[in-house]
């Protein structure tokens, strides 16, 4: 038993709902996967990919839609052979099969009763063909992170949906997913070049293989005779075709694809087309291959307000004529939501109530045709009745990049805005529809109506441009009456969009659930039972995602609605959506932030002390509270900026026993003595071997608590000099301070970095100037990360106090050579301080070395001598204070080539936690250093020194800060 057993209790939630939830997960699952289902798979594939726990279960059982379903096990799959080993077994046992990527799809289509299998860990990679003109694309890739390698090419996807930086590509494509721009030409089915997939029956097909068709004879031959059979059916009959090909005309990926049946003369061809919006029903989709579009980088956008929903519907056409790429509506409840995502004006909360916005955009590849489109836009605005009437196009249309992105987030963030500001304790409902574009105005009127009538606040936003329209409805699924409510709005509803504008149901999202059971209604019966036999084709056994497409129950899209309990204030607002999973470090090791909150919230629907609660709080402390890095850039990531990191930390103090924070705060009240104690310690450790030091760290860490003995690591650096530069107040353009890291551990090399700090800003003549009493001062972030309030309280106050008078009351800048420590003094110490301190605080100017470099020294140094390449770590604290781009600037002036890999993220070293926790650390790095050791380069750098400790870990690499590169590339001397 550890000396500081942490509290297990505190992680119990405070409050729980007046009732048992109806959809609580029962006493008899908390042993998690069952026998012989545990076993069978584990022989099968071995323990490392069967998760079984019951935490490991819950965190998988909820996706970005109103649906909840607790799978029996989950299968983490490597490669095809894992794939097709699972699908035999389940063949063979009678048991049924969901993929699951990203878990965006808003409709149930990530959520299985069975057997879940995760494809997206070890699934990503972009491969560049033909100069970009083509792209081979991993099904577990991000649509960001391919367009992030396609744009140095100038190409991009055609589908852009606005979860592309969480969604995957893989889950895209089973979709049909679009987005913005896609509308029906440049969507997955109309640009894919070539599938590679896995049949149910284990049978793998490349359709660009030249003998694709010649090997699924051989393999399949009933699939084919059945595929030609349906072909031959529906080109015989002239009205099905006439339809068939009527209903794509506008959006629609409601049911599978019949078209395939008339575009593609083969089997595999057929099975190509069919594959596109199969929601995962007719196998695996284990490779892309995507003809690309050209990135036309030119843009001119504007945000239009109208004084209703259906005056901006009016309007659209009018922008389509024009050349807009996209036209994107908002209306009042959306623009009103929006004000909590960050950088939206505030004033957007008190517009009034039918106010609607449209937001605009053509895009060009050169400045002459970006020209002739503004000029057709002003010819279209002379004819508006807008909200703020516009003088020409030149007051309305903006090419400002930063501008167009705040637009665009806003946009984005339509989903998780107004989810976020439901009422607490409901459950929301994204539903899309398509009409002909021309009866959008219409169909926008009928809507309000419809939602009105139902008592429904709901929030409409969609690709008018399209005539697609998404709609937000929120009710409290632990209420029968609500639910009956809802029922009746959707019987209404579907009726509405097929019986009135003869539209499509589902435009991008896919059936999904919620929409299974009025297929029917829209399709009809002949289109429908042609789908259920191609099904019967492709799976004869109903191995894959059964009742996610076909369901002939008529109340299907009521079974399994989540209910949403409340919890803590900081995480509440989070309505699931996967937008944090891609930035969060611990990713692939434990939980994501949206998990942590999905088995926060089971953890609230159980009764006190029930078996599942108390298995959920056992594995919570390392899984969820332990291995989170604390970096926030989950909160980058959320449109609403929900900061998990943050909930972590509260948790973190919450298990605190008193005697921990009373040691917290002892040692902040010494900080002075902890700090040369260190730096002797480190010293020391350079004179004793790697492994001596492992294994009494090792043993300490047994007897104290993991969490709270670092683990000594062989690239430890040594020991900083004692004393810093000497420097003079007089004359000093700043105040610089070096972080304690700085003063504990040594820069590689000959010359440390306050040294370089400080040759660098003289040379440019902008010395700076060392206050004599830094030492036994910290920017507070050793306590803030860990969760020891006095502590934190303690130092953020002392380093206020401190930097006031150092800069002369805020009149010098105060120079920070560390990001993390830069975000610390100029925000995280903020709700810490006294009431008089934080008015001191006020009267600061932060800036964090990298800022100053690239502002104030740059532009009066000398380059004297240039590296041909270096490779960037930009740590997530540049990110969160805005400074990647300085960081490039100043690596630009030292190196011939700047690199930041495609998939640099967050180190997870935090501080000490990469050596608390050394696996995190190495499962975050992963996949940005085997991009970095692909290739050599003459620097590695970045502008943190426990970051560059994290890569040195992870690369085997010697990272070093680039203001030190900029010592070196600016010291006097020959070339």
């Amino acid at each position: 038993m550890p000396l500081l057993e942490p509290k297990p209790e505190a992680l119990r939630p405070a409050t729980r709902p007046a009732g048992p939830a109806p959809d609580r997960v029962s006493d008899r699952q908390a042993g998690g996967t069952p026998e012989p289902l545990r076993s069978e798979l584990t022989a099968l594939l071995g323990e490392q990919k069967v998760l079984t726990n019951i935490s490991d279960l819950v965190r998988y059982a909820s996706d970005a839609s109103p649906y909840r379903f607790v799978p029996q096990v989950v299968v983490v799959a490597q490669d095809v052979d894992d794939v097709s080993a699972v699908l035999s077994y389940a063949r063979g046992k009678g048991r049924e099969v969901v993929f699951r990527a990203a878990g965006t799809s808003l409709n149930g289509q990530a959520q299985g009763e069975d057997i879940l299998v995760d494809v997206r860990k070890f699934w990503a990679g972009v491969e560049v063909l033909d100069d970009g003109a083509r792209a081979r694309i991993g099904p577990g890739t991000t649509v960001m992170r391919a367009n992030v390698t396609l744009a140095r090419h100038g190409r991009i996807l055609g589908p852009d949906p606005a979860s592309a930086i969480a969604c995957t590509v893989g889950g895209v494509v089973a979709n049909n997913a679009s987005g913005m721009t896609a509308g029906t030409t440049r969507n997955s089915y109309r640009t894919l070049a070539s599938l590679t997939f896995v049949l149910p029956s284990g049978t793998v097909v490349d359709t660009a293989d030249p003998r694709a068709d010649e090997e699924l004879a051989h393999a399949e031959p009933r699939l084919c005779e059945g595929l030609l059979a349906i072909k031959r059916e529906i080109e015989a009959d002239t009205e099905l075709t006439r339809r068939i090909r009527a209903k794509y005309e506008i959006k629609n990926t409601n049911g599978y694809r019949l078209d395939a049946f008339l575009d593609g003369a083969t089997p595999a061809q057929i099975l190509r087309g069919l594959m596109v919006g199969s929601q995962g029903t007719f196998g695996f989709i284990c490779e892309v291959v995507f003809d690309t579009l050209p990135l036309d980088r030119k843009a001119s956008t504007a945000l239009l307000f109208f004084p209703s929903l259906p005056a901006a519907a009016a309007a659209v056409p009018a922008f389509n004529e024009a050349g807009a790429q996209a036209v994107e509506l908002m209306d009042g409840n959306t623009l009103r939501a929006s004000v909590s995502v960050p950088g939206v004006p505030r004033d957007w909360a008190r517009l009034p109530k039918d106010t609607t916005a449209l937001l605009v955009e053509f895009r060009a590849p050169n400045e002459e045709r970006q020209a002739a489109y503004e000029a057709a836009a002003a010819e279209v605005l002379k004819g508006l009745d807008l909200v703020a009437p516009v003088d020409s196009v030149t007051n309305a249309f903006t090419r400002d990049a930063k501008t167009i992105a705040g637009y665009w987030k806003a946009r984005k963030a339509f989903v998780t805005a107004v989810g976020g500001s439901r009422p607490s304790g409901t459950t929301l409902i994204t539903e899309d529809f398509a009409v002909p574009p021309a009866r959008l105005a219409e169909a926008c009127e009928e809507l309000l109506d419809l939602q009105t009538r139902h008592g429904f606040e709901a929030a409409v936003a969609g690709h008018a441009a399209h005539g697609n329209l998404h709609f937000l409805l929120a009710f409290d699924a632990a209420r029968p009456q609500d639910v009956e409510r809802y029922a009746a709005f959707m019987d209404d509803f579907c009726r509405l969009t097929v019986e009135r504008f003869d539209g499509s149901l589902k435009a991008e999202h896919a059936t999904g659930r919620n929409i299974a059971p009025f297929l029917e209604l829209e399709w009809g019966p002949r289109a429908t039972e042609l789908m259920w036999r191609t099904k019967q084709v492709i799976d004869p056994d109903g191995v894959l995602a059964p009742r996610i497409v076909l369901d002939r129950d008529p109340q299907a899209h009521l079974r399994g609605l989540k209910t949403i309990p409340t919890v803590e204030a900081v995480a509440d607002p989070c309505i699931e959506c996967g937008f944090c999973e891609p930035t969060c470090p611990s990713e692939d090791l434990t939980t994501t932030p949206r998990q942590r909150i999905v088995l926060r919230r089971e953890m609230t629907r159980q009764p006190s002390g029930s078996p599942v609660e108390r298995e959920l709080i056992d594995a919570y402390g390392y899984d969820a509270v332990d291995t989170c890095a604390g970096d926030s850039t989950c909160k980058l990531a959320c449109p609403v900026g929900i900061d998990t990191g943050a909930f972590m930390k509260d948790l973190r103090h919450a298990r605190h026993s008193p005697r921990e924070e009373k040691a917290a705060a002892f040692t902040a009240r010494r900080f002075k003595a902890v700090e040369a104690s260190a730096r002797l310690a480190v010293a020391a450790a350079d004179k004793i071997s790697d492994r001596l030091l492992t294994s009494l760290t090792g043993a300490a860490r047994k007897a104290v608590r993991p969490d709270l003995v670092p683990e000594w690591l062989p690239r430890i650096p040594g020991a900083a000099a004692r004393t810093l530069p000497r420097t003079a107040r007089v004359g000093a353009a700043a105040v610089y301070y070096p972080a304690c890291v700085n003063r504990i551990f040594a820069s590689p090399g000959a010359v440390s970095l306050p040294h370089a700090v400080v040759a660098v800003s003289s040379r440019a003549g902008r010395p700076v100037w060392i206050p004599g009493d830094v030492s036994g001062t910290c920017c507070a972030t050793i306590w803030h990360s860990k969760g020891y309030e006095e502590g934190n309280t303690i130092m953020a106050n002392r380093i206020v106090e401190a930097a006031w008078g150092w800069t002369a009351g805020g009149r010098f800048p105060l120079v920070v050579d560390a990001s993390s420590c830069t975000l610390g003094i100029a925000h995280e110490v903020v709700p810490y301080l006294t009431d008089d301190n934080r008015e001191l605080h006020a009267e600061l100017t932060v800036v964090d070395s990298i800022v100053w470099a690239a502002e104030e020294l740059l532009p009066r140094l000398e380059v004297r001598r240039v590296v041909g390449s270096a490779v960037l770590h930009p740590a997530c604290s540049m990110e969160h204070l805005g400074d990647v781009g300085h960081l490039k600037a100043v690596a630009e002036a030292c190196a011939h080539e700047v690199v930041v890999p495609d998939d640099a993220g967050c180190c997870a070293f935090a501080g000490d936690r990469g050596m608390l926790h050394k696996e995190l650390t190495e499962s975050a790095t992963r996949k940005e250093a085997a991009e970095v050791g692909s290739r050599f380069y003459d620097a590695y750098l970045s502008a943190n020194r426990m970051c560059e400790v994290g890569m040195d870990h992870a690369t085997g690499r010697s990272y070093h800060s680039v203001l030190v590169e900029l010592e070196r590339a600016t010291r006097p001397g020959p070339p």
